[in-house]
């Protein structure tokens, strides 16, 4: 028997209003009023779905060993690399051991729930934890619907066979060439096809059918789900479809289009920890993801689901938001519109991929070293330690940098130095138990930041070779704003929003 044994996600803390789109766009396309009500995720200048999956990743892994994890799926239709395993990159960042398989995939708007059917069904013969992450970041173009609608955000689920907190009961699979939406290879944006073909007959039709065989399949009735998750960017889709599939009209989960939007590939499964995160035991969800054919997937929760909460999870991360009202930072960010950057931009680069292979665990993992023989903790790791007054040489452990508390011990705002997000604020940073660090800041409030804060570090972009494009990976520091967000909080937010 197979499952889900932690969950959790991701959403930036940006959020556009979707009024500031229309304030923008609207001379040009009035027809987009109607959509210019609440808001939707956006990320930074330095995020992309690799960023967001380690993100997700961490959150649903929490202080679980990473070395019971023994295969990684990456799901997303806005991979940054074509041919560099994305998913190897998200590996390293969590410091993952190397005896592991990885794969990204793609190619679909059901490759999350693809590849969640995947993990919950190889799982049955797999003696390590398979974890499953899907995060998306699209491109829209600029006055399109799809900008009103969709969203950056990421989730992630670790299945395995014991300390269940929902149990596999089955799924099916439709592949079909329904063609609702498609992107040649290299192009920016997507192509959608006419809204009420979509509705009628790809949800209409298609979903019905692939969830009354999963029915069959798990000897359940419609009446007997309590929970019923369909992502879809078209308002009302989820409520008929399951009406038609015979399911009750307050089994259907919201699909956050008006706090968040939507994610594409890796919606469902946002929609999934979110469901998971509010879920009492007992109760059995079904799953649906769409795109080119229909993914069905039947859980039913377990009594441990109280105790494999997050530790912020998509209830967290929307209650925690930073209002965006400027449509030009938006498409700065979103890489939409080039600014000039100055003579200061102008710096070669080139990644030096040797030194980048060789120092993986410190560039990427964030792991730095602890002597032996004295305790001290350094960052970087090197073969003489720093310790005071001791000569101790190749006495250093690797230790972990990345999830310890961390706390700022001085700071500067740079308006010279070149950021896509000025001034740039850097500085000092000291990990509970030891070790130092220099490090930019992000994710600040305007009160900026100051000597004493708490912060925690986050796997962002830190810079792109715009000459041979490939992105650098780098930690910074963003403020501790608390790990836990109840539900209460985070409907409170989302009731401010509607």
């Amino acid at each position: 028997m197979t499952g889900i044994k932690a969950f959790g996600g991701y959403v930036p803390r940006y959020r556009l209003s979707r009024a500031a789109i229309f304030a923008a766009n609207g001379w040009f396309a009035a027809g987009l009023k109607g959509l210019a009500r609440g808001e939707r995720a956006m990320g930074s200048w330095d995020e992309d779905t690799i960023t967001m999956a380690v993100e997700a990743a961490r959150d649903c892994l929490g202080e679980r060993a990473r070395e019971a994890v023994g295969r990684l799926t990456l799901a997303s239709t806005t991979l940054p690399f074509a041919d560099r395993q994305n998913s190897t990159v998200v590996k390293e960042a969590l410091n993952l051991p190397d005896g592991i398989a990885a794969f990204d995939i793609a190619g679909s708007q059901r490759a999350g729930t693809s590849a969640l059917l995947d993990a919950l069904q190889a799982g049955v013969g797999s003696d390590r934890d398979l974890l499953c992450v899907a995060a998306e970041r699209p491109k829209s173009r600029p006055g399109s619907e799809g900008e009103m609608t969709n969203a950056d955000a990421a989730a992630a689920l670790l299945v395995g066979k014991d300390e269940l907190a929902a149990v596999f009961l089955g799924g099916h699979s439709v592949t079909v060439d329904f063609v609702d939406r498609f992107r040649e290879s290299g192009e920016a944006f997507d192509y959608s096809w006419e809204a009420r073909w979509i509705r009628e007959e790809g949800y209409g039709a298609i979903v019905p059918e692939a969830i009354a065989v999963a029915l069959a399949k798990t000897r359940l009735t419609a009446a007997q789900i309590d929970r019923f998750i369909l992502a879809s960017p078209m308002a009302g889709v989820s409520a008929s479809v399951a009406k038609k599939a015979g399911i009750r009209a307050e089994a259907v989960v919201d699909t956050l289009g008006g706090v968040l939007g939507h994610a594409g590939a890796a919606q469902p499964l946002v929609l999934l920890s979110h469901t998971l995160e509010r879920a009492a035991p007992g109760e059995t969800i079904l799953l649906a993801g769409f795109g080119n054919g229909c993914d069905v997937i039947v859980l039913r929760t377990t009594g441990l689901i109280d105790a494999a909460r997050p530790r912020r999870g998509i209830t967290g991360h929307l209650a925690d938001r930073k209002p965006i009202e400027n449509y030009m930072q938006y498409l700065a960010f979103a890489g939409l519109l080039e600014l000039e950057k100055g003579m200061r931009a102008e710096l070669d680069q080139k990644p030096v991929l040797s030194a980048l292979y060789r120092e993986r665990k410190t560039v990427l993992g964030l792991v730095g070293g602890k002597c032996r023989e004295t305790g001290t903790v350094q960052f970087p790791k090197s073969p003489l330690s720093v310790a005071t007054g001791v000569r101790a040489l190749n006495t250093q452990d690797d230790y972990p940098l990345a999830e310890r508390p961390a706390r700022i011990i001085s700071y500067t705002a740079d308006n010279l130095t070149f950021t896509p997000h000025p001034p740039s604020f850097y500085g000092g940073v000291e990990f509970d138990g030891g070790g130092r660090m220099m490090a930019e800041f992000v994710d600040l409030d305007e009160a900026g930041v100051e000597v004493g804060m708490p912060v925690h570090m986050v796997f962002r972009i830190k810079a792109t070779d715009e000459r041979r494009h490939f992105t650098k990976y780098f930690w910074k520091a963003a403020p501790e704003r608390g790990t836990t967000l109840n539900a209460a909080t985070a409907a409170a937010a989302v009731a401010a929003v509607d």
